[in-house]
């Protein structure tokens, strides 16, 4: 990519994170996307018989999609890109409503790995969806956005706390309630507020997954506006890239090699463990019946298995200039020098020399550079959705991703040029090998 397009990519990446501040809207700004190149849902209760072309399948914060062209032999192997929805946050609870020493306030959630100090003092907003009484006993979804400062989890003055700057550990239980009024705990006044938001009657609300945001739009950091800088950056430049790569697939003119698919699974913050998330059958299903949808034998979808490939992507650490001490000495990566590739013997990561070497070829199709990425031995890495995929399908992956600082925080950096190329080396990957 030149800088211009490197530009260009990353501009459509702020209004894609800008629009999708819960799993939920990230999987309609995807389908959205993947609509306008012509892609078409598919529902799991439909008869997929004969479908061919752009398809995807949405379960909740989960999204499956996959390009096979008229005629694509049904055992063609798979190239499958890994990423997921979720991000580190803060959840409101079944019963939210609340209140302290003459403060209306939220009863919140800690989802996933959150440095709690990144959410102080921050103007927030609620995302996500409800879920609604439908005729007939059935039940609908809707999602809800506001953008709006209605929350706030304020920090206690140093004042009061003289210790702040010590490393005094937030107490995680009892201090993160959000403020968001005055006046003693009114129950149902969050709902009244939700509903009204997503034009729905409270009493027709049965249940909700909703959560905060903050509402800082994402933008451009540095001299040279060489940063970028949002909230949920992990994972969303990765859900971003994928389905870049896959709607300029669907757009070649050349037969592709390979099916292209995007994977973007929930729930990889918490281990993965849920009907969406990567230790659930979901991808092996889906791909499973595109291969009989075409035609396919038992023994077809074995050979398309046998041949496939999976990336999974994933932010990265870039060193930390502050701490440089906490990274490997020989593994250093920086901001607009290329994704990385993560690397752990321990299987943390599924990457060895075969998904190296694959990913480093697709780099050199791109035009893009690589960084390696190794953890220091005295710092446990994480984990991603690679190894649990690997196992599940029994497919090769490689562990990659963007390397950036201040992962997990509620506003996190990476390069202005790197999304971008992710996104072509994505590209290169479903469509050459």
């Amino acid at each position: 990519m030149t800088p211009v397009h490197h530009r260009s990519h990353v501009d459509d990446l702020l209004s894609f994170i800008k629009a999708s501040p819960s799993p939920y809207h990230a999987v309609a700004s995807a389908a959205q996307r993947l609509e306008k190149a012509g892609f078409r849902e598919l529902r799991g209760t439909d008869d997929w018989t004969g479908t061919t072309g752009g398809s995807f399948v949405v379960r909740g914060g989960a999204l499956i999609a996959w390009y096979a062209p008229e005629g694509t032999p049904a055992h063609t192997p798979f190239r499958i890109v890994g990423t997921h929805t979720d991000s580190p946050n803060l959840r409101i609870k079944p019963t939210p409503d609340t209140s302290s020493a003459g403060w209306r306030q939220i009863a919140v959630e800690i989802y996933g790995g959150v440095p709690l100090n990144t959410w102080l003092d921050r103007d927030l907003g609620i995302s996500g969806r409800l879920a609604l009484r439908g005729p007939g006993g059935t039940t609908d979804s809707r999602l809800v956005q506001i953008d709006e400062p209605l929350l706030r989890v304020p920090q206690l003055a140093i004042h009061l706390d003289r210790a702040v700057n010590d490393g005094l550990a937030l107490d995680r239980q009892r201090h993160i309630a959000p403020v968001w009024s005055l006046g003693a705990a009114e129950e149902g006044a969050l709902l009244r507020r939700v509903a009204a938001a997503a034009e729905a009657d409270p009493d027709e609300v049965l249940g909700w997954d909703l959560m905060l945001h903050d509402i800082q739009p994402p933008g451009y950091l540095g001299a040279e506006r060489e940063f970028v800088v949002s909230s949920r950056l992990d994972n969303l430049v990765s859900v971003h890239a994928g389905v870049t790569a896959l709607a300029g697939a669907a757009t070649a003119a050349e037969e592709p090699a390979y099916i292209p698919v995007l994977a973007a699974f929930d729930h990889e913050e918490v281990g993965s463990g849920s009907d969406t998330g990567a230790q659930s059958p979901l991808l092996e299903r889906v791909l499973s019946r595109s291969v009989t949808a075409r035609g396919g034998s038992p023994e077809d979808w074995s050979r398309a298995l046998a041949g496939a490939f999976c990336v999974s992507a994933d932010m990265a650490h870039a060193v930390h200039p502050n701490y440089a001490e906490r990274h490997d000495p020989d593994h250093r990566p920086l901001p607009n020098s290329g994704p990385t590739v993560k690397v752990n013997v321990n299987q943390r990561y599924a990457t060895d020399s075969t998904g190296i070497a694959l990913f480093a070829s697709a780099c050199e199709r791109a035009g893009a550079p690589w960084q390696p990425f190794v953890s220091n031995n005295a710092m446990p890495c994480g984990t991603s959705i690679g190894p649990l995929t690997a196992a599940r399908l029994g497919v090769p992956t490689v562990d990659v991703g963007v390397p950036g600082l201040s992962m997990h925080s509620a506003r996190e950096l990476c390069g202005a040029d790197d999304p971008g190329h992710l996104a072509a080396i994505l590209g290169a990957f479903v469509t050459s090998g």
